[in-house]
């Protein structure tokens, strides 16, 4: 069994433009990702938690309990079948490994020799501590290969806090059920955002949105389009916003705040 990696969809191929990420794409080096499934995958996801189901051979998409926006990338498996088939077999895989070591060997066989920047999980997340370290691991003998993850395994990481290395760069991702290690230990954190101004949120409220998401204007960050903030190095003690993005069940807030942004945004995970 092998894992693959996913070429890089056009949000994150704008990367080449950042200047502190430009030195990890000479030579004709490319981005990439690697993902697995998502909401199986993610362990302590909550407010965006959504999952594909197989029910009578159908793929059909199910929100959590907590679902106040839906996973964009779960949208995404549920459409598109070999998107689906090749993010459950990488979780598989990786599952069955066990060992991070044998993980380890299974993303290294996997990374293309012209891979400059790899992002962990367009799609899904570290799904428990030996996959996060063998996530370290890789890093650390690839250090000519910039990583960057979006997660809401915050333990994971804390576990490992004072052994990341510096082109692997790690963003806590709110609305998880480990929210509270955010604040304990200072991570830098991307929220989702449904607004970009306070205007445009009050302007749902009076067009009846009960509990609509923030606006990145009342929090006071900078909405990162493109993960130029994500990925940057240089800007790893930075918190930023994400715009909601993808498809969110008719009539909700979610759904009013997409429609709101008229196609703007940037990946909501």
């Amino acid at each position: 069994m092998s894992v693959r990696t996913s070429d890089a969809n056009t949000k994150i191929k704008r990367l080449i433009s950042v200047a502190a990420i430009k030195k990890y794409l000479t030579d004709k080096k490319k981005v990439y990702s690697l993902d697995l499934i998502s909401g199986w995958s993610c362990p302590f996801a909550k407010e965006c938690l959504s999952k594909v189901h197989i029910i009578d051979g159908k793929r059909k998409l199910k929100d959590g309990p907590d679902t106040q926006f839906r996973c964009f990338s779960a949208s995404q498996e549920v459409q598109y079948t070999g998107v689906y088939n090749k993010r459950k077999a990488n979780y598989d895989t990786l599952k069955a490994a066990g060992s991070s070591d044998d993980m380890e060997i299974l993303i290294n066989k996997a990374l293309p020799k012209n891979a400059g920047v790899l992002r962990w999980h367009v799609g899904g997340d570290f799904f428990n501590q030996h996959y996060f370290n063998a996530a370290i691991s890789t890093a650390k003998h690839n250090p000519n290969v910039l990583f960057y993850a979006y997660t809401k395994s915050l333990n994971y990481w804390i576990n490992r806090f004072n052994d990341i290395p510096n082109n692997f760069v790690l963003t806590a991702s709110r609305g998880g059920r480990l929210d509270n290690l955010i604040d304990k230990h200072s991570l830098r954190e991307a929220i989702v955002t449904g607004y970009e101004t306070e205007e445009q949120r009050n302007e749902a409220i009076a067009s009846g949105a009960i509990n609509p998401l923030p606006s990145a204007e009342s929090l006071g960050l900078d909405i990162d389009h493109d993960d130029s903030h994500a990925a940057d190095p240089s800007k790893v003690h930075e918190s930023f916003a994400l715009l909601i993005h993808g498809p969110q069940p008719a009539g909700s807030d979610a759904g009013k705040a997409v429609k709101k942004l008229k196609g703007k945004g940037s990946y909501g995970k």
